[in-house]
């Protein structure tokens, strides 16, 4: 059998790679952490009876721009990821833009508050159960997109898992808005981060074991 043959016999019968399937992988992982996360909210802790007045608000509407933006830029990040020596790409300006508003809201906020008022406002009136909420409806999200992950081939381990934990926190922050009552930037700037921050934690050390290939 010469090369030529042997080249033939080698790649008959190779179907042909789905050019799309990082975008399915991905889409369903998104849909399904956005639906299970919200899903949780709806079934129990309910959204906040005061849902119809805040929505006509712009201050509800940035508190939903905020996890959205590192929603998108984890999203961005994970995707590049999931391929063999792709680098992470711009999704990183965006997340750092997104919290570095949010600060710079929360410092302004603070400045012209009264004194007294100012723990009262960074505290509101959830701060012991934020994060803890925001960490357990991160975990239909977290499951879907480390199965995305797995599927295809991530080399910075390390990375990969923190974005896909910080994609899974952030959806879940935007699920969780629609129960949260707090309205002031500060308290995002701090709970909402810390919420998201622990699963994008839990990535970076799980995705040295779970996307190892």
């Amino acid at each position: 059998m010469n090369t030529d043959d042997f080249i033939s016999l080698l790649a008959s019968g190779v179907a042909p790679v789905d050019r799309r399937t990082l975008a399915k992988r991905f889409s369903g992982a998104v849909l399904a952490g956005l639906l299970g996360a919200t899903l949780l909210v709806l079934a129990i802790m309910g959204v906040r009876p005061d849902l119809g007045q805040v929505m006509a608000t712009p201050i509800f509407w940035a508190k939903i721009a905020f996890p959205l933006c590192l929603m998108i830029g984890a999203l961005s990040m994970v995707m590049r990821l999931a391929r063999p020596g792709i680098a992470s790409g711009p999704g990183k300006v965006l997340i750092i833009a997104a919290v570095a508003a949010v600060w710079i809201g929360s410092i302004y906020v603070l400045m012209v508050a009264a004194p007294d008022d100012r723990l009262t406002i960074i505290l509101g009136e959830t701060w012991q159960v934020c994060a803890l909420n925001i960490t357990l409806l991160s975990i239909p999200g977290f499951i879907a997109v480390f199965w995305a992950l797995r599927g295809l081939a991530p080399t910075n381990l390390t990375l990969s898992g923190a974005c896909g934990g910080l994609l899974a926190g952030s959806m879940a922050t935007i699920a969780y808005s629609i129960r949260c009552p707090e309205m002031q930037i500060p308290f995002w700037g701090v709970w909402y981060l810390l919420g998201m921050l622990v699963p994008t934690l839990l990535g970076a050390l799980l995705g040295r074991r779970w996307l190892r290939w």
